[in-house]
């Protein structure tokens, strides 16, 4: 059976992900006093980058074990 190989775009992917995720946090730290709205919505959309790095993650991860299990 061939060698998957670790999809690097996958951890690019996820490394967007995490560095958009801290813009957001810190949107929503800036924003948290006077724009208590908007704040939330910057933390709804950093769940959901987070929710996106964890599942590119993942897949590598899986891509990985399968690898060592062969």
């Amino acid at each position: 059976m061939p060698q998957q190989q670790i999809d690097i775009n996958q951890l690019n992917q996820a490394k967007a992900n995490v560095t958009l995720t801290q813009t957001l946090l810190s949107q929503a730290i800036e924003k948290s006093s006077s724009y208590p709205t908007l704040a939330q919505e910057s933390l709804k959309q950093a769940a959901q980058e987070i929710v996106q790095a964890q599942s590119s993650v993942n897949q590598v991860y899986n891509t990985v074990q399968a690898q060592l299990t062969e």
